[in-house]
């Protein structure tokens, strides 16, 4: 390697103290207190956010939907004290005799079953109705009676006697069709 070197323009600048240029200046250190100070403010951000964001999501774990509890069933009572009105709800004639008839074998007497026509011609499901929550067991025995059949609280259906005790039986069309 060449220890000497032809002569050119960058040879003849005067040497100065001070830089000229695209040189920079060192920036100033900063002070340790300042960085501690924002490490420090950083810290106490980042451990609320955790905080806050687990109390959010654990809060988030107790609004789960709770399991159902088991709602109080009802046993079924065959009460041959009720008086049982039997509409027919289909089409077809007969019906509500062929219901009213088989409670009757069930233990009820024929003057406590009453069977008529219903305004309705095409009523989808046989369905018992009673009138208040004390009813139900009654109506369960009625449903449990003919074979099976819904069961439904309703005032629609209510008797006006206070005193005397009442189910209503609407056949529906599932009893025709099962024929």
């Amino acid at each position: 390697m060449p220890t000497s070197y032809p002569r050119d323009r960058f040879d003849d600048v005067p040497r100065q103290a001070s830089r000229v240029g695209a040189h920079r200046a060192e920036q100033q250190r900063t002070p340790r207190g300042v960085v501690l100070l924002w490490a420090l403010l950083a810290t106490v951000v980042l451990t609320v956010a955790g905080i806050i964001g687990f109390l959010v999501l654990s809060q988030r774990a107790t609004d789960l939907p709770e399991q159902p509890q088991a709602t109080p069933t009802v046993a079924p009572v065959v009460d041959t004290t009720y008086t049982i009105l039997v509409l027919n709800g289909t089409g077809t004639t007969g019906v509500a005799e062929q219901v009213a008839s088989e409670l009757v074998a069930a233990g009820w007497t024929q003057d406590m079953v009453l069977p008529s026509e219903s305004s309705a011609s095409d009523f989808p499901a046989t369905t018992v109705y009673y009138a208040s929550p004390e009813e139900e067991a009654a109506a369960l025995g009625v449903a449990e009676a003919i074979g099976g059949a819904r069961t439904e609280q309703s005032d629609q259906y209510a008797n006006t006697d206070e005193d005397a005790k009442e189910l209503t039986v609407v056949v529906g069309l599932d009893r025709v069709s099962a024929e």
